[in-house]
């Protein structure tokens, strides 16, 4: 079972002077539960290398378990460190995709032609494709094979109006998830500020938040299995 994390390399908040990146949670939880169900996980950026970390997700309140596992192992930060180059990875090396959020892949990912395509190719070869909190913004312009809006008429979430208002980000960010995807077409649910709430419409994951990231990896995990 090989699964490709995808992760962002844009690292600046808007014009607020404040650094953004990948929010390490939504990394690290989805990182160990696909490790320990014995995956072989590969990860990629747009430029490679070592992936922003977004600070605020460093900070004491943030943690859980699996970030603290993740800073007690080295493999896995010598693995973060050396993300491939987006670019280069193929769909046909993979079983699904994951791409983690934080506020950065809304800028870079929700634009990249490199994702945009490897997206729409896990699709067309009928692979999950699975996102959480802010990286399905990612899906913003992939398209269906049909030609039209990814999103549209799926069932999905992401991170809320109501949960960017919440962290005074609303007028910061490109575009808010909830709208752009109702703007689309798609059919957006949302749970409760920052609780889990995952939605699986056939093999596409979306999670709302960093609670939901766990979820989502398990559900990706199940329709893994199912395919076997």
């Amino acid at each position: 079972m090989k699964i490709l994390m995808v992760l962002t390399s844009h690292d600046r908040l808007g014009n607020t002077g404040h650094l953004t990146g990948f929010w390490l949670e939504e990394f690290a939880a989805p990182y160990y539960t696909f490790k320990d169900a014995g995956a072989e996980l590969t990860l990629a950026s747009p430029a490679g290398g070592q992936p922003p970390l977004d600070p605020k997700s460093d900070a004491p309140e943030a943690q859980t378990p699996a970030t603290e596992r993740f800073r007690a192992d080295p493999d896995a930060q010598a693995q973060l460190a050396h993300t491939s180059l987006l670019a280069e990875v193929n769909e046909a090396d993979f079983d699904a995709v994951f791409y983690p959020g934080g506020h950065g892949p809304l800028w870079d990912l929700a634009e990249s032609a490199e994702s945009i395509a490897l997206i729409e190719a896990f699709d067309q070869a009928g692979k999950p494709v699975s996102f959480v909190c802010h990286a399905p913004g990612a899906l913003r312009r992939v398209k269906s094979q049909d030609g039209s809006p990814f999103v549209k008429g799926r069932n999905v979430t992401g991170f809320s109006n109501s949960e960017e208002a919440a962290v005074q980000l609303t007028d910061v960010v490109p575009f808010l998830i909830e709208d752009e995807f109702k703007r689309l077409g798609a059919h957006y649910s949302k749970g409760p500020d920052w609780q889990s709430h995952v939605l699986i419409d056939g093999r596409l994951v979306t999670g709302q938040n960093p609670a939901s990231s766990e979820a989502v990896a398990e559900a990706l995990l199940k329709l893994l299995e199912q395919k076997h």
